[in-house]
């Protein structure tokens, strides 16, 4: 089997597992669940993405940050489903006053709209013409990040070392491109 097809497969490995807790093995708040579930996955692999140039002298995956970007927002994607779907119903005025009245429901909905853009415009052909603008992949992790917390009643450990990890990530990022550290 080739890197790519494994790849590809360990991705969409949470959706399998997402299924199969929901639908098989049943959770308590299925909506919160999915909620919690698919925007965890998203951020992580937002941030995997990110990352991929700092691990790459020892683990080259750069030739399939694309294919991982656009799973990032396949599961950015499914976060918003299950806002606009179950939550929203499909009412458009409900998720225009949520997204004005709740701070990380603005965040979150600027991160998507800029991961959108990315994601449409991350072909070969449209890549050339917009590649600049993917540099907003730094802003959505910020972003993402402020969204994750503020949406939290209370975070968990786990929680916490997600953060402790992107936190990470930005600051060796931000040396990096100030030229501070060499990777």
């Amino acid at each position: 089997m080739n890197k790519r097809l494994l790849i590809f497969l360990a991705l969409l490995l949470p959706l399998l597992t997402l299924v199969l807790q929901v639908l098989v093995l049943g959770v308590n708040d299925p909506i919160k669940y999915i909620y919690s579930f698919t925007g965890t996955v998203g951020i992580v692999l937002v941030f995997l993405t990110i990352a991929l140039s700092l691990i790459k002298k020892w683990f080259n995956l750069m030739k399939y940050r694309r294919m991982i970007g656009l799973y990032a927002f396949f599961y950015a994607f499914l976060h918003f489903l299950v806002f606009f779907v179950l939550d929203a119903q499909f009412d458009l005025e409900f998720v225009l006053e949520e997204s004005l009245d709740k701070p990380f429901v603005y965040l979150g909905m600027i991160a998507f709209f800029a991961l959108l853009f990315m994601a449409i415009t991350s072909s070969k052909k449209l890549f050339k013409k917009y590649n600049k603008y993917h540099i907003s992949i730094y802003l959505v992790s910020v972003l993402v990040s402020i969204h994750f917390i503020m949406a939290q009643k209370s975070l968990s450990i786990e929680q916490w070392g997600y953060l402790t990890v992107i936190l990470i990530i930005i600051s060796i990022k931000f040396l990096q491109k100030r030229k501070l550290i060499k990777l």
